[in-house]
């Protein structure tokens, strides 16, 4: 079972590139990962199988439950969805409408997140951390 552990803090480079961090990329099978748009103004970023995993589940779950709101869910997932190749150094492509959607500029926060990573923009994921740390204390 893959655990994606810890927050890194990588700049995006030219051409919309983020470097994932080795400790991540070692428990990614194969040379892609699938982006989609996350819940907090985030992307997710799924190794292939763990994507095809929860695909599965939304799947699965519109069946047993034809309401409106697991469709809009699978509309909100799947459309913005996108594979990408790692390359050789490491970097992933980051596609512009999700660049947009997280409002990701220069600093990234690449942050771990048990099944799966998360990429923040720095200042979000400060504000986020303070918001939910003030919420929990």
């Amino acid at each position: 079972m893959k655990m994606f552990l810890g927050e890194y803090n990588p700049s995006v480079t030219e051409g919309s590139r983020v470097a994932l961090p080795k400790k991540m990329r070692d428990q990614i099978a194969g040379d892609s990962v699938v982006l989609t748009r996350g819940f907090e103004k985030c992307v997710y970023v799924y190794d292939k199988a763990d994507w095809q995993e929860e695909a599965q589940k939304y799947i699965e779950n519109s069946k047993v439950d034809e309401r409106a709101k697991i469709r809009d869910l699978e509309r909100y997932v799947f459309s913005s969805a996108a594979e990408t190749s790692i390359d050789s150094q490491g970097r992933i492509v980051i596609p512009a409408n999700l660049l947009e959607y997280a409002r990701i500029n220069d600093e990234t926060s690449v942050v771990g997140v048990g099944n799966r990573i998360e990429l923040w923009d720095k200042n979000t994921w400060s504000e986020y951390l303070e918001r939910i740390s003030a919420e929990l204390s």
